[in-house]
């Protein structure tokens, strides 16, 4: 784009533009229209004169660097006159070269390749940094994915917590933690060997994986053979209903487990804690909550979940069903 007053300026610009193999050259007479033409065309490159009539060349220039969000556009600014001040001005509003009228072609067209170069340089350089951002976020996927299971680990559980925690602090909804433990594990891998345990550990995986059915829920490997289930937006009472029904589809797998003392089958123990959360809660501190209630469904028996905001197990509920 070319910005300049003078008709004869602007034509004798574009004719060596379009000589030095420039498909099309924008031309504004004035600061607004240049401004205008600029954010509707998006040039490669601006010709700015710094005389302009009304607003100058620097305004212009400040215009189009307010809107370019991110991106660059090389501006070369022209003047008839050899002005130190006028190039420290011109750098400060946001230009990168300065050529004095009347321009030679030759000088002309050094400047446009040495604006070329950069324009290159700095496309490759975006090009590479969104390349290097997929990386680290492929990298950073892997390093938050349990490789025997599938699920998150405990390291993706802890970032995904704090971010339901700040969600569920602004929003005032209630965020569900769930902790729950294979019962009786080790006697698992004790009795049928740790191949058939790491295949126990997968399917209860995929039963984990395909109750969470609601977009942001999420299962996750704790570690070892403790999962935990981030529910967000479940109230007590929904999370109970959840447990519940986790509790029944296991049963119906029925997955056997000769050397359990809970059930012919596999069976878990889950600790709940439920809350809106305020500016005292942190991951550590519903972590903590959730692995006392699992204590207490231990306690009480195992092959139930226990919640301590209702002082109730899943054992109490199907009682009272």
């Amino acid at each position: 784009m070319v910005v300049d007053d003078q008709n004869s300026v602007r034509l004798a610009l574009a004719y060596e533009l379009q000589r030095s193999g420039v498909t099309e050259v924008i031309q504004a007479a004035d600061a607004e229209s240049a401004v205008a033409l600029f954010q509707q065309h998006r040039p490669d490159l601006v010709l700015l004169d710094i005389r302009l009539p009304g607003k100058s060349g620097y305004w212009v220039a400040r215009r189009i660097r307010e809107s370019e969000n991110g991106d660059w556009t090389p501006i070369i600014f022209l003047s008839g006159l050899d002005n130190d001040l006028d190039v420290w001005q011109g750098i400060e509003s946001g230009g990168d070269d300065y050529l004095v009228k009347p321009v030679k072609p030759i000088v002309l067209m050094a400047k446009l390749r040495a604006m070329q170069r950069l324009l290159d340089m700095r496309r490759r350089l975006d090009s590479m940094s969104a390349e290097l951002r997929l990386a680290n976020q492929r990298l950073n996927h892997m390093v938050e994915i349990d490789a025997l299971t599938g699920l998150t680990n405990r390291r993706g559980l802890e970032r995904l917590l704090h971010s339901e925690i700040h969600a569920a602090r602004r929003e005032q909804q209630p965020l569900t933690l769930m902790l729950c433990d294979i019962d009786f594990f080790k006697s698992y891998n004790d009795n049928l060997g740790h191949l058939a345990g790491d295949e126990c550990l997968r399917e209860v995986a995929r039963l984990l994986r395909d109750v969470c059915v609601r977009p942001r829920d999420i299962a996750t490997r704790y570690g070892g053979e403790e999962f935990a289930l981030v529910l967000p937006n479940t109230p007590r009472s929904g999370a109970m209903t959840f447990a519940r029904a986790l509790c029944s589809v296991l049963h119906k797998r029925a997955i056997a487990h000769p050397q359990s003392a809970a059930s012919p089958f596999v069976t878990l123990s889950g600790g709940i804690t439920t809350c809106i959360p305020d500016e005292n809660t942190d991951e550590e501190s519903l972590i903590m909550r959730a692995d006392h209630a699992l204590y207490a469904a231990k306690a009480e028996g195992r092959n139930r979940f226990f919640s301590f905001e209702m002082q109730m197990d899943t054992i109490e509920q199907l009682r009272m069903r």
